[in-house]
């Protein structure tokens, strides 16, 4: 049995015990709930690494659970949702979600995209042997404690953003392609990722910058990609 833990979130109870069934098959833990409200209470009282969050929920919903979760949790949180339109799943990623699942959709389609944010989770808890800080002007990148500071103060990024910046940061005034940061991070092929790579670069931009519309750090190479100014 798997020391990682995946709470499933979804108000469909077959949709819930199938997604159990695939994730167990996989050597997960699992644990379950119905409702936004009953995943942060799963979250206080239980270690979770992973949370697949359904965005369409009574009592509280997905997007105002991810943005309570957001709050207190770095944990990747993969939504699904019936809905197709892009600017749903912008609204999922703008408030702190990894990676988003249109249903109906195949069970192992979900089981790669845990993978790939499992991967990520692991990375970004591992310690290094040797302790090593990154410095770009302001910016400073700790890959023993994965501790992003910004002229000398502490930012809490979420894991994928996370990935993202160290990526640009230890490759300081190099440009790259949405493909190429979307292959780097997801560890998949790049097909209409620009909304979803651009969405998290503003996240980022929020954390760190002091006026994000005139960026001092991630600047953007138009018609290129973006690049943390060296």
């Amino acid at each position: 049995m798997s020391e990682y833990t995946i709470l499933v979130t979804d108000d469909d109870k077959e949709i819930r015990d199938g997604i159990e069934i695939y994730l167990k098959n996989e050597g997960y833990q699992v644990l379950k709930a119905a409702n936004g409200v009953e995943a942060i209470e799963r979250l206080e009282n239980h270690k979770v690494h992973l949370i697949i969050l359904d965005i369409m929920m009574p009592k509280m919903d997905g997007i105002e659970a991810t943005f309570k979760i957001r709050n207190q949790y770095n944990i990747p949180i993969i939504m699904l949702s019936a809905k197709v339109e892009e600017t749903d799943k912008i609204h999922g990623l703008s408030v702190g979600a990894d990676d988003y699942v249109t249903k109906p959709f195949h069970p192992m389609e979900l089981i790669a995209r845990v993978k790939s944010q499992m991967r990520r989770y692991v990375q970004l808890g591992t310690m290094l042997e040797k302790q090593e800080v990154a410095h770009v002007d302001g910016l400073e990148l700790n890959q023993d404690s994965k501790e992003v500071k910004v002229d000398g103060k502490p930012v809490k990024l979420t894991p994928t953003e996370y990935k993202i910046f160290e990526l640009l940061l230890l490759n300081a005034g190099r440009v790259f392609s949405i493909s190429d940061i979307y292959e780097r991070v997801w560890n998949e092929q790049a097909y209409n990722a620009e909304n979803i790579v651009a969405v998290h670069i503003r996240k980022i931009r929020e954390k760190i910058e002091t006026d994000p519309k005139n960026p001092r750090y991630l600047k953007v190479v138009w018609g290129i990609g973006y690049k943390i100014e060296k």
